[in-house]
C-alpha cells in the first residue's frame, strides 16, 4: 500500500528503548516527528540521531515528539546510543524503534511487502529505510521524505517545516519559498479582498490577483 499526505499514518506497536507502544496512543494530541534508519552503527545515522538529540527542545517547545527507527533489536539500539552520546556530545533522550522484521519498514512503504528480516542484511540492503514522516495531532500524514545513504538529513528544514504547518493551520494563508518565521506570508486563495481587508487591518499587497502577501499573523 502506498502513502500519500493527508493518508491516516498506520498505526502499530512495537518494541522501542523506551519500552513497548502503540503508536497512535504514544502521539496522543500532539505532533510527530518518525525519522528511519537502515541499520544501527551507521555514520551518517550517528550525525543525524545526535543532532536530533541536541534540538530536541526545539521540538518539544512546538507540541511535537520525536522518534527514530532503526531496522536493529532494541539492545544495539542501546549500545548504539552510547555511540551517539560520545561521538555528537548529546544524549538521546527520545525512544528508538526496534525493527529488526521490518514490519514497520514495510506498513511505511519504505520496503516492499515481500522483504525479509533484517537477519543478514546490509544497510544496504535497507538504503530506502531513511525517510521522515511529519504526523499532525490528526494521526494524517503532514510530510514524507526519502533521503539516500550518503547525504545527512538537514532536520533544521523538518522544523521549518513544522512552523509552516502550524501556522498555516491556524490561519487561512499559505508560506512562500524559502519562507522563515517572521516572514510575509500568501494569503490564500479561499479568502476573498473583502475578508482580507476586513482581516488585515494593517493591509496587504496585491503582486497579482492570485498572489497576495501580508505580515505573518500572529507576530
Amino acid at each position: 500500500m502506498s502513502l500519500r499526505i493527508n493518508d491516516t499514518a498506520p498505526d502499530f506497536e512495537a518494541e522501542t528503548t523506551q519500552g513497548r507502544i502503540r503508536f497512535h496512543e504514544w502521539i496522543g494530541d500532539q505532533w510527530a516527528i518518525l525519522f528511519s534508519h537502515p541499520k544501527d552503527f551507521t555514520p551518517v545515522c550517528t550525525t543525524e540521531l545526535g543532532y536530533m538529540a541536541r534540538i530536541e527542545p526545539e521540538f518539544t517547545r512546538r507540541g511535537a515528539k520525536l522518534i527514530g527507527l532503526s531496522a536493529d533489536p532494541v539492545d544495539r539500539h542501546g549500545a548504539w546510543a552510547q555511540d551517539i552520546e560520545e561521538t555528537q556530545g548529546a544524549k538521546v533522550n527520545y525512544p528508538i524503534i526496534a525493527d529488526p522484521d521490518l514490519h514497520v519498514a514495510k506498513l511505511y512503504n519504505m520496503l516492499p511487502a515481500d522483504e525479509v528480516g533484517s537477519d543478514g542484511r546490509t544497510a544496504a540492503n535497507n538504503a530506502t529505510v531513511r525517510s521522515v514522516f511529519m504526523i499532525g495531532p490528526d494521526k494524517k500524514i503532514k510530510l514524507m521524505l526519502t533521503y539516500p545513504m550518503t547525504t545527512g538529513r538537514n532536520f533544521d528544514e523538518i522544523l521549518r517545516v513544522l512552523d509552516s504547518m502550524q501556522l498555516t493551520s491556524a490561519h487561512k494563508v499559505a508560506t512562500p519559498a524559502n519562507w522563515r518565521p517572521g516572514d510575509d506570508v500568501i494569503i490564500a486563495g479561499s479568502v476573498s479582498d473583502d475578508e482580507a481587508r476586513a482581516t488585515y487591518s494593517e493591509g496587504f499587497k496585491t503582486i497579482k490577483p492570485y498572489l497576495r502577501t501580508v505580515k505573518q499573523p500572529g507576530r
